[in-house]
């Protein structure tokens, strides 16, 4: 089991987002999270991916219970086994395309000449190896978003977690972009959390979990 979450509360304020979620991800799996705006997709998406804390309940990520680790803990820990992919790229404009996918690793200590190699291994088998030298407004959407997606691998992660990560893509970009989900997952065993709008990522993954007012349903 990647993940377990349980019983995950969660209030901003005097607002109750979250009301006592439950959720198990095994290895290997795509999970789609589906639900109307405020339904708190986003936020357990957080909790989940170690960004926020939840005010009750308990998260075990690989193995590791997590809401025991301090701050430092928790960042090194964030950046070895979650990787992110959000519908805005968050590609740094002043960097090439191999140096934004490669900062996570700089992050975790590994050399440049190794960062770099798996860098532009990822690049080149998400099909924009010929980007690598390019900054981000240069490409496109659908070249940026495969950016993020190699960013979000290069630590080997446990888990990668994405945020409406084709809704700023046309038809055709997303469904490549989804597609590439399930040829990771198949290739390289890599395990997503999703959370999405679009009906047909939703249609295709191997679970799709349902929220309503801070629950799911």
């Amino acid at each position: 089991m990647i993940l377990k979450a349980r019983n995950i509360h969660k209030t901003y304020g005097q607002l109750p987002i979250l009301k006592g979620v439950d959720l198990s991800v095994t290895e290997g799996e795509i999970v789609s999270i589906v639900g109307a705006s405020g339904a708190g997709k986003s936020t357990l998406l957080h909790i989940v991916g170690t960004l926020d804390r939840p005010d009750v309940g308990s998260l075990m990520i690989n193995g590791i219970d997590v809401g025991k680790l301090g701050e430092k803990k928790i960042s090194l820990f964030r950046n070895q086994n979650i990787g992110f992919v959000f519908q805005f790229h968050h590609l740094l404009p002043e960097f090439t395309a191999l140096e934004n996918v490669c900062i996570p690793a700089f992050i975790a200590g590994v050399n440049k000449r190794e960062a770099e190699q798996r860098g532009m291994e990822l690049l080149e088998r998400l099909g924009v190896g010929n980007r690598a030298q390019h900054k981000p407004t240069a490409m496109s959407g659908g070249e940026q978003q495969r950016v993020s997606v190699a960013r979000s691998l290069i630590n080997k992660p446990a888990l990668i977690l994405a945020d409406e990560p084709s809704g700023n893509l046309d038809s055709e970009n997303a469904a490549a972009l989804h597609q590439l989900f399930f040829e990771l997952r198949d290739t390289m065993g890599q395990t997503f959390i999703i959370v999405t709008h679009n009906e047909d990522l939703a249609g295709i993954s191997d679970r799709t979990v349902h929220m309503r007012d801070g629950q799911i349903v």
